[in-house]
């Protein structure tokens, strides 16, 4: 996508397109929500191209933003009336996990959305496998600690 302010709006109109083709209706506002920051993110910090991907997994949604940037996101830590800089902090909020991992060309930084499943009787709270790679950066403690309580909470699989 072009490296101007207008490719965000693009993307959300793709990701919407997308998503209907898919049914996945529910999923909607919160991913173009968070695609648009993860876009923008991309736009202001980083250089060369940015490329968005979806794919479904199971139960999650999971949406990557592509950028030529090594340098992982820094969450802000905005004053009160600073009118930036709370982007990741949304992403942490409303994603089921998030993380941003280096590739041989720069980084992709991606979130996933539980899909809601219309039949009550299978797992409601899909838990992702840990990653092999040490390395690569994680979401926040707040994020892995949702997962605990819930598998304190809730007979989750385990896969």
């Amino acid at each position: 996508m072009a490296r101007e302010p207008s490719s965000v709006g693009l993307a959300r109109r793709a990701l919407t397109a997308q998503l209907s083709s898919w049914g996945l209706h529910e999923v909607t506002d919160t991913s173009r929500l968070l695609v648009s920051e993860l876009i923008t993110n991309s736009l202001r910090h980083a250089h060369g191209p940015v490329r968005v991907n979806l794919r479904v997994r199971g139960a999650l949604l999971r949406c990557e933003v592509e950028d030529a940037s090594p340098a992982g996101p820094v969450p802000g830590t905005p004053g009160p009336d600073a009118e930036s800089g709370r982007g990741m902090e949304l992403v942490d909020a409303l994603a089921q996990d998030w993380g941003s991992d280096r590739t041989r060309t720069g980084k992709t930084t991606w979130f996933e959305l539980v899909i809601p499943d219309p039949n009550p009787d299978r797992d409601p709270h899909p838990h992702p496998r840990p990653h092999p790679d040490p390395g690569r950066a994680r979401a926040s403690a707040r994020t892995r600690a949702r997962h605990l309580q819930c598998a304190s909470t809730h007979p989750c699989r385990t896969a």
